[in-house]
């Protein structure tokens, strides 16, 4: 159980097999197979290391901007939450990511929702809110995982289907889905960008900018600048205390210059995986779309998209981060009794891929918008949930992803109705 635990919880891994599959299938020489595995692997860690850089850096933002501008609440960070719940569900938990891979495969078969869903860590923090809110209910760990895993399969293979319109015209392809629990919000974010069909053209990879922001064409300097202007009025405003805790010996005015950069080089790391295990991994899926189950297609993390419309990335990151802001404003001022605190990863990640679906629609304006309102979900909706999970002990931290929330408060209600 532990290796079917573990083997699941590694995409890296997963994704290598399916390559491997695929180009067996293909009957490639063995030479081929294997470099096609461990292209797919390695592209994979690769891109997966720029990540895990990227939110390493943002978390230091999140504490030193919290720190300074004397923010408190409820950070919404799902892999502090999953951690929390991890303590008291684990079985139920990952038996429910288990039977939700199996279930997505019979889903993606049967059905005419054919995407298989790779980002295995958003799978396992979508089972753990199913298996949160069933045990809320008092559901027993059999039923939990039965119902679970099928609603999770299901979700996997259906939710990426609502975003595929805009993944096809976005990539100029149907061969990926996009694979990331905010995909109601990023299909809304397309719509709204079709609220601005004759701006599409105003793309924000087409903005002329004046001859001093020329560098902004270049994608990563404009990523270093504005990383570098957002540390800096964090560090300045926490000032040297604080951010001496964080900068284990640097300089406190050197370190936000370093972790700037350092959230550059990620970018420019994780772009470089997703190229190379993208090329592998869509060229094996062909044959085993063909022989298993026809006409499927990957669903893939969100940098898959980023090359397409990198400045659209960073006008969304901007963009839900404002909203998720102003958001705890009307929170402290409407005393909600918990106030929700956007934290800088998952705006970045899941802001700025709505602003990529926006951009595709409605040019920049669409991706002002549409990450903007995408931002204010990320921040209002886990309110709703937030006591759900107290109930339960899960306190501190809690679930932003859209996804999440709208199929767990419809889940929620709906048990509430028959009394479960």
């Amino acid at each position: 159980m532990k290796f079917i635990i573990s083997f699941l919880s590694t995409p890296a891994v997963l994704l290598g097999l399916v390559a491997m599959i695929g180009l067996l299938a293909q009957k490639k020489p063995m030479t081929d197979v294997l470099c096609g595995t461990f292209k797919t692997i390695i592209g994979f860690l690769v891109f997966s290391a720029g990540g895990t850089l990227m939110t390493t850096v943002l978390q230091n933002f999140n504490t030193l901007f919290q720190t300074g501008f004397k923010i408190t609440g409820v950070i919404a960070s799902p892999e502090a939450a999953t951690a929390l719940a991890q303590t008291s569900f684990a079985l139920a938990t990952s038996c429910t990511l288990i039977l939700g891979f199996v279930m997505n495969l019979i889903i993606a078969r049967l059905t005419p929702f054919k995407n298989i869903f790779f980002t295995t860590g958003h799978s396992l923090f979508f089972a753990c809110v199913l298996t949160l809110i069933f045990k809320a209910h008092h559901f027993s760990d059999l039923a939990t995982i039965l119902l679970g895993g099928t609603l999770l399969g299901f979700f996997s293979a259906f939710l990426p289907q609502l975003c595929q319109p805009f993944m096809r015209k976005i990539t100029g392809s149907d061969a990926a889905a996009i694979g990331h629990f905010n995909m109601i919000g990023y299909a809304l974010s397309g719509y709204i960008g079709k609220l601005f069909k004759k701006h599409e053209k105003n793309s924000t990879e087409n903005i002329n900018f004046p001859k001093w922001l020329s560098f902004f064409r270049d994608f990563l300097m404009g990523v270093a600048v504005i990383m570098l202007v957002l540390f800096y009025v964090s560090v300045i405003a926490a000032g040297k205390g604080a951010t001496d805790k964080l900068a284990g010996g640097a300089h406190w005015l050197v370190f936000p210059f370093v972790q700037a950069f350092t959230f550059t080089a990620g970018m420019s790391i994780l772009m470089t995986g997703v190229r190379m295990f993208l090329a592998e991994i869509t060229a094996a899926f062909v044959s085993i779309s063909e022989k298993f189950i026809p006409n499927s297609r990957p669903a893939l993390d969100v940098p898959t998209v980023f090359p397409y419309a990198p400045t659209a990335v960073i006008v969304g990151f901007l963009s839900s981060y404002t909203a998720g802001l102003l958001a705890v404003l009307v929170m402290a001022a409407l005393k909600f009794p918990v106030i929700i605190i956007p934290a800088a990863h998952i705006c970045f990640f899941s802001g700025g891929t709505a602003g990529v679906f926006g951009n595709s629609t409605g040019g920049w304006r669409g991706a002002i918008l549409g990450s903007f309102v995408v931002g204010l979900l990320l921040a209002f909706l886990p309110v709703v949930l937030y006591p759900l999970y107290g109930s339960l002990g899960i306190e501190g931290s809690t679930f932003p992803n859209v996804d999440y929330n709208v199929t767990g408060i419809l889940l929620h209600k709906l048990l509430s109705l028959f009394g479960m």
